[in-house]
Order: C-alpha cells, then sequence, then structure tokens
C-alpha cells in the first residue's frame, strides 16, 4: 500500500499540490497555450507589420542604392493616395461585383448541397474544393485559354449574337471579374454550406404548417438563420479579392489593373519601397473600414 491510501481522512496526500498551486496552474495553463500562436503571429505578422509600417514614412528620395532613411514622411500616404486612386476604385468595383455574382451563384448552391443533395452531397463538396488543389496561376491561365479570342466560349457568343465580329472578353473588365468570381467562390460557398447544413429542417416545415409560401420561408426563415455563414463567406471572399493582381494582370490590360499590381510594380518593378508600403497600408485601413462597417450592420454574433 502506498502513502497516499494510508493517509488519515480529511488529510491531503503528501504528493498532491496544494489547491492555490492548483489554481494558479489552471489559471497559467489557457496562457501557456496561447504562447506558440502569440509568438508565430509576432515573429511573422506583428514584426513584418511594423517594417512595413517603417518603409511607409521612409524619405521618397532614397533608393535601394543611395538608402533610405527613416524620416517620418507621412506626406508618402495622400501622395500615394492622389496617384493611384482610380485603382483604389476600380479594385473595390471589381470585388464588389464579383462578390454580387458570387452571390447568385454560391447560395442556391450552397442551399442545394446542404439541402437537396442527398447521396451526392460529398461528391459536390468535392467539385467545389477540387479546383483550389491547383495553383491560383495554373487556374488563371485556364481561364486565360477559355476566354481567348479563338476559343470555343468567344466563338459561342459570336454566333449567338451576343457579341459583335470583333467582340471579345479577354482583356475587358468582365473578364477581370469572372476570373476574381471564380477564384474566390469556394471561400463563399463552404461557409454557407455549414450554416445551411445545420439548419433545422423542422423549422422549414412549421414555416409551411402556418402557411408560409417558400419564398416568405425563405424570407424569414432560411435567409436570417443562414446570416452567419453568409456574413463570413462575403467577408472571406471580399478581402483577398480586393487585394488580387494576378487575375488583373492576366486577364485584362493596364486600364484594369487593380492596386495589387500598383504594389506589386512598386515593390518588384519601380523598387519605390516608401510608395508601395504607403499603399499597402492604405489598402489594409479601407478594407478594415469596409470590415467594420459591414459587422456593424450584420452584427459580430453572425461570425459565431
Amino acid at each position: 500500500m502506498n502513502a497516499v491510501a494510508h493517509a488519515p481522512a480529511g488529510q491531503r496526500p503528501a504528493t498532491e499540490p496544494p489547491p492555490a498551486a492548483r489554481r494558479r496552474r489552471h489559471q497559467l495553463l489557457p496562457y501557456l497555450l496561447l504562447l506558440p500562436g502569440a509568438a508565430w503571429l509576432l515573429l511573422f505578422f506583428a514584426a513584418p507589420m511594423l517594417q512595413l509600417g517603417a518603409a511607409s514614412l521612409y524619405d521618397p528620395t532614397g533608393s535601394l542604392s543611395t538608402g533610405y532613411a527613416l524620416t517620418w514622411a507621412f506626406g508618402n500616404y495622400p501622395t500615394a493616395l492622389q496617384a493611384y486612386w482610380p485603382q483604389f476604385g476600380r479594385s473595390f468595383l471589381f470585388a464588389g461585383t464579383a462578390l454580387a455574382l458570387a452571390l447568385l451563384m454560391g447560395y442556391p448552391l450552397a442551399y442545394v448541397i446542404a439541402r437537396k443533395a442527398g447521396r451526392w452531397k460529398n461528391l459536390l463538396l468535392v467539385c467545389v474544393i477540387a479546383p483550389m488543389f491547383t495553383s491560383f496561376l495554373v487556374r488563371t491561365l485556364a481561364w486565360k485559354t477559355i476566354l481567348s479570342d479563338n476559343g470555343v466560349l468567344v466563338g459561342l457568343l459570336r454566333d449567338i449574337h451576343l457579341l459583335g465580329p470583333d467582340g471579345r472578353l479577354l482583356a475587358t473588365p468582365l473578364a477581370v471579374v469572372l476570373g476574381l468570381t471564380y477564384h474566390f467562390l469556394p471561400f463563399l460557398v463552404l461557409p454557407l454550406y455549414a450554416s445551411l447544413e445545420r439548419l433545422d429542417h423542422r423549422l422549414l416545415e412549421a414555416a409551411g404548417d402556418l402557411y408560409a409560401s417558400p419564398l416568405r420561408t425563405f424570407q424569414k426563415v432560411t435567409l436570417p438563420l443562414s446570416r452567419p455563414g453568409l456574413t463570413a463567406g462575403m467577408l472571406l471572399f471580399f478581402i483577398p479579392a480586393t487585394g488580387d493582381y494576378i487575375n488583373a494582370e492576366l486577364l485584362g490590360t493596364p486600364n484594369e489593373y487593380m492596386i495589387g499590381n500598383v504594389i506589386d510594380s512598386a515593390f518588384l518593378v519601380r523598387l519605390d519601397h516608401p510608395q508601395g508600403a504607403a499603399l499597402s497600408f492604405l489598402l489594409m485601413a479601407a478594407i478594415l473600414a469596409v470590415v467594420f462597417v459591414h459587422l456593424r450592420r450584420a452584427g459580430t454574433e453572425d461570425l459565431l
């Protein structure tokens, strides 16, 4: 028999820590579990963000060869915005248009998979996710082939007179919007599917028992209960679509360039790091403002 078994009644075994120590251990445990994630964010997010913020305040007259100096040049921000506000507006216009198209296609698709697909549900989910297994660049090049002037799609649209003899899809704003819609559609469909799949079918039956039409049932039951997935999906779609530059680069022309293309050029072509960093922060601030307004109207509980 060990010492614990022979401990008198009401007396704590010698090997058991005191209650105060146990409480401290339980209080510290959540913070210890947060340490790896916090270290990762500090190292790979906070530190680069601080460096990027410092770069946005460099003396704009410097260069990689002569060296940059931190002169707290806040004028980089209005200068960058004044020079590239059309690309800012175009980015939000293209991303918003693509989001509207994605909602028209994605909500019915998510509803069918969640409520009507039956034994085909897993197959349809794989079809939604499967394109993401391929490189983003390869998928964009595939769209470039699909929308090419000599492609089957353009030929068909010309034959049915939806496009003129010299009409085209490639190198147009429509091509960029279609590319954004295609690439980020799964980010909208999957959260929507998760919300709709958890929807209690008895609520829909109850609405029918109360003589609600299918449209009324959708407005008063299905849509409100799917708002968490809808809100999350819209944010997951809109944020990367606004900063994208691959679609505009490969499917458009310089007339369709978005702010991501300008930032890419500032860092890698013109080597104007202060302007690229300032544009990056302006883009982040604009997206955060849109997200804040959206969450204020929708409610943060919709993300739970």
